[in-house]
């Protein structure tokens, strides 16, 4: 990027030698007395990675869906390619990242993704209907479902044809059985007639499974 702005090489030894710019890894320098931020973290990483986006949890809770405020909480981050991360950018971002494959190849990866208001333009982050789906997903991964089961509580405002276009979409079983249950018993008005997705991808069988120290069993 700095290269792009016609700072060569020599000019950018000049400025670390200097102290004007402070040398994070490869590619990445911060200016003296800057700080990196978690967007700007995020920014960083979303030129290298396709498809990166905030997701599940977290783009809920930037969006202002959320259970508990964390002190420093894990930034979940969704993205299209394994990558690994580099060194630095654990010592200014807790983060999670994964690269599972919720929908059909026929949906537009970025679709349900994009800036929220007044932050970074280059920071993509999941519309509160794809995110619910990633948060599902999660589920025995690391995601308890109860706490699910109390963020749910303050999603009152889920648009159901937007959550019905998803789930369409997807091909996770889990997910779909899951997202119908807790929508089913959210009481919310988005929560109903979410089976016919269900029944297209796994019509009359019964999910079951062992998550950690819990089974959970979903009716068909």
């Amino acid at each position: 990027m700095l290269r792009d702005m016609g700072i060569s090489e020599r000019a950018l030894s000049y400025l670390v030698s200097a102290a004007w710019l402070q040398r994070l890894g490869k590619g990445a320098y911060l200016l003296r007395g800057d700080h990196p931020t978690t967007e700007g973290v995020i920014a960083f990483l979303s030129r290298r990675i396709r498809g990166l986006h905030v997701g599940g949890k977290t783009a809920l809770d930037w969006q202002g869906v959320r259970h508990k405020v964390a002190f420093r909480p894990t930034v979940v981050l969704w993205g299209q390619d394994s990558y690994k991360f580099p060194d630095w950018v654990k010592d200014h971002l807790r983060y999670s990242y994964q690269t599972t494959d919720l929908f059909e190849e026929s949906l537009p990866y970025s679709e349900g993704l994009k800036p929220i208001p007044a932050g970074n333009p280059s920071v993509l982050v999941s519309v509160p209907e794809r995110a619910f789906l990633e948060l599902v997903s999660d589920v025995g991964k690391g995601q308890t479902l109860e706490e699910v089961v109390n963020i749910l509580a303050t999603m009152r405002s889920i648009r159901a044809p937007v959550l019905h276009s998803f789930m369409a979409q997807c091909t996770r079983i889990k997910v779909l059985k899951l997202a119908r249950t807790l929508g089913e018993e959210s009481g919310f008005a988005w929560g109903e007639d979410l089976q016919p997705h269900v029944d297209k991808r796994s019509r009359g069988k019964r999910w079951s499974n062992k998550m950690k120290d819990v089974r959970i069993t979903l009716k068909p």
